[in-house]
């Protein structure tokens, strides 16, 4: 794992080592989503649905995160890759390196930005601009 990464996550997770610091329902990969989230918004998209253009971090979690907060931003903004494709590269790599680290039933949120990075990932593959996103009922279907 990239070594910038491994800084940040090591600095929340010792952050989050205090039960006193942590938010209900805290989870330990809470911390390698939000970092994600993160990375996704650092890198901007061109290509992410427009409602997905950026990831929310939650209220809990940014309230709960600490003075590290600022500290882990200046550490996102020094990484700086050339293009989308190799944006798109590492945040998957980040992704599946950081699902390895726990069970399958810690990995809800993980799972949730994989899914929209995959699918990002393949407008990106077959060159693909989505200027609209057609939600359809499938219970008024006919």
């Amino acid at each position: 794992m990239d070594k910038k990464i491994e800084k940040i996550l090591e600095i929340w997770h010792v952050h989050f080592s205090d039960a006193e610091k942590q938010y209900s329902e805290f989870e330990s990969s809470d911390i390698e989503y939000f970092v994600g989230c993160m990375l996704y918004n650092r890198f901007g998209f061109s290509k992410a649905l427009e409602n997905l253009k950026t990831m929310d971090l939650s209220y809990d979690f940014l309230s709960a995160c600490g003075n590290e907060y600022d500290a882990i931003q200046e550490i996102m903004k020094s990484i700086v890759l050339e293009d989308e494709y190799q944006k798109l590269a590492f945040l998957q790599s980040y992704i599946t390196e950081a699902k390895s680290k726990y069970t399958k039933s810690e990995l809800y949120l993980l799972d949730r930005l994989e899914y929209h990075v995959n699918a990002m990932a393949v407008r990106y593959s077959q060159d693909v601009d989505v200027h609209k996103i057609d939600f359809e009922n499938p219970l008024l279907r006919k």
